[in-house]
């Protein structure tokens, strides 16, 4: 239920917003792992296009805070602060998407970035936690505490199919905004509006609660804004259609990408739900693929697919190394 209704509301959002999409982002920083965000919804900022304009795909957060500059080549162990097996991959990957060129002097490897990154490229992080069924809440309350405290994200989102109460907007702190969302018809009502956190300065990290005592991590502005970045990062270029079609020929592609099953007729997880062992299972081809995908991304978001790239306009650089 809760995967087909976050696929709807993805869907949705794509059609209704400027808003760059992406599924199942960490949002916690002094535990990594330990929040998982449902959904993640990257407002475009003014230097958007410029960001658009270098890769289609996340960016190594590592290259991207590296000591490599755009003018001045520097050797790879020095470029990025890492174990040197791991250094070496992320400058592969930085070179392979374009955000680093490469030189050799002396026959030492040594890279360069391909462009200023551009600082002003996010407006704004929008968390929103998926729970359509509010009489199941499971964890609900403890993951709207992290991020209201955290303040990670600019502003934060419950969505559901439930009937929302007042017990329930009492249940969780006043800055998270609650949508009504009906995957059916794909209205979405706005309950609360949420309020705009400090996404800019330091934030309070809760671990574990016991009882009569919480476990807290002070988070400063400086770790949030690497962790903002790197999640913006990753938003860009992993999106929401993040799953495979079955090779099954009762699994169609909706308009919209979604995986929707004839046998069951519904949206279906295809991790999941998905198989031989299935009774609705029918030999088949798969009904769309990355490709379709990235098509579909690149005619509905502000996302570019397989832009020009940077890195050639440095080029010239290069003789006064």
């Amino acid at each position: 239920m809760e995967f087909g209704f976050e696929l709807a509301l993805c869907a949705h959002l794509e059609r209704g917003t400027d808003w760059v999409l992406a599924r199942q982002l960490g949002g916690a920083v002094a535990a990594p792992g330990s929040r998982v965000v449902d959904v993640v919804g990257l407002v475009p900022g003014p230097e958007f296009d410029e960001r658009a304009r270098i890769t289609d795909r996340t960016i190594p957060p590592k290259a991207v805070e590296s000591t490599a500059s755009v003018g001045e080549a520097v050797p790879v162990a020095e470029a990025v602060d890492a174990h040197p097996d791991r250094a070496r991959g992320i400058v592969d990957d930085a070179v392979d998407c374009g955000f680093f060129t490469e030189e050799r002097r002396g026959g030492t490897r040594s890279v360069r970035k391909a462009t200023r990154y551009p600082d002003n490229w996010v407006d704004e992080l929008v968390a929103i936690e998926n729970k359509p069924d509010l009489g199941r809440p499971g964890d609900l309350r403890r993951q709207l505490r992290v991020d209201a405290s955290l303040a990670l994200f600019d502003r934060v989102v419950l969505a559901t199919e439930s009937h929302v109460t007042g017990a329930h907007l009492n249940r969780i702190p006043e800055a998270v905004g609650v949508w009504r969302f009906r995957p059916g018809s794909g209205e979405r009502e706005v309950i609360r509006e949420a309020t705009p956190l400090d996404a800019d300065g330091p934030g309070v990290e809760l671990l574990a609660e016991h009882p009569g005592r919480a476990d807290v991590a002070l988070v400063s502005a400086a770790e949030k804004a690497r962790k903002r970045r790197r999640i913006a990062e990753r938003a860009y270029g992993k999106g929401w259609r993040t799953y495979e079609f079955p090779t099954c020929g009762n699994c169609e592609a909706t308009a919209d990408g979604q995986p929707h099953c004839d046998h069951f007729g519904r949206v279906v997880d295809p991790a999941s739900d998905c198989g031989e062992s299935c009774r609705g299972w029918t030999a088949g081809e798969a009904a769309a693929d990355g490709d379709d995908f990235a098509a579909l991304r690149d005619e509905r978001t502000p996302w570019e697919r397989d832009p020009p790239g940077v890195a050639r306009r440095q080029t010239g650089l290069d003789r006064f190394g």
